[in-house]
């Protein structure tokens, strides 16, 4: 158990955890003496799953959270219920697959960042390397708000034969470039099972992972910028397929 222990804190994380899986709480520890709405949901919630509650005072709560803005709750969870396989999760869609690849996002801010993103725009799954990626943690599960409790989140050791195996399922492997010829609102993606694949800022996609993709695409750049935040980026290329794919619904 041990190994597998993960902290959570904040609202947004606690609660996504008591309402999806309060199973893999191993005890929550909330702030001493108050009464406000938000924390009152979270206990009565507890409560009724019979979850351990521990209440303490600002001191302890500020030494088990690091020091981050806690809001009042922090959590102990087995991350070992989060482990999700990807094939379980393309088995029991009911739309072509819309997948989110992260090669290289080893900043934690980022990587929840992308998870918001990806959460919010309907992605089936976040796949990232073993290697080469900031891994759920406590910041992670912060900056998502509660995106990291809610989508499936699959590792896997070897990306580039991950990025094969979708391939072998009909579901094409689209990389960001920004040296690419075609553009984002040129590619046509609405009928399509399709895994975006999105490099760190700065080194881009891995040269492997960048030959794996059947198609690389650039995001218009119209200012004076040369590039942009993983995350936004993310939210361009997921949100352009959306839209694609509704259009095409309506017609």
């Amino acid at each position: 158990m041990a190994g597998n222990k993960r902290l959570i804190f904040g609202f947004h994380a606690v609660n996504a955890r008591l309402w999806q899986t309060p199973e893999s709480i191993i005890e929550l520890y909330v702030i001493e003496d108050k009464s406000d709405e938000r924390t009152r949901q979270v206990i009565d919630k507890a409560q009724a799953e019979n979850v351990k509650i521990i209440f303490v005072d600002q001191v302890r709560l500020n030494t088990l959270s690091k020091q981050a803005r806690h809001q009042g709750v922090v959590g102990f969870i087995d991350a070992s219920k989060n482990h999700v396989h990807l094939e379980d999760v393309l088995e029991h869609l009911n739309e072509p697959p819309l997948l989110l690849v992260l090669d290289g996002v080893t900043d934690p801010h980022n990587l929840g960042a992308c998870l918001r993103v990806a959460d919010a725009m309907g992605v089936h799954a976040v796949i990232v390397p073993k290697d080469k990626s900031a891994g759920l943690n406590a910041t992670v599960s912060k900056v998502a708000c509660g995106a990291a409790e809610s989508i499936p989140f699959v590792t896997v050791t070897n990306l580039a034969r991950t990025l094969r195996e979708l391939k072998e399922e009909g579901i094409w492997v689209v990389g960001t470039d920004m040296q690419a010829e075609q553009n984002l609102y040129q590619f046509q993606s609405e009928n399509m099972g399709i895994a975006w694949v999105m490099g760190s800022e700065g080194e881009g996609m891995r040269r492997l992972t960048k030959e794996c993709c059947d198609v690389l695409v650039s995001i218009p750049m119209l200012g004076t910028v040369e590039s942009l935040n993983v995350s936004v980026s993310a939210g361009m290329v997921l949100s352009e397929t959306r839209r694609q794919r509704s259009f095409s619904n309506k017609e």
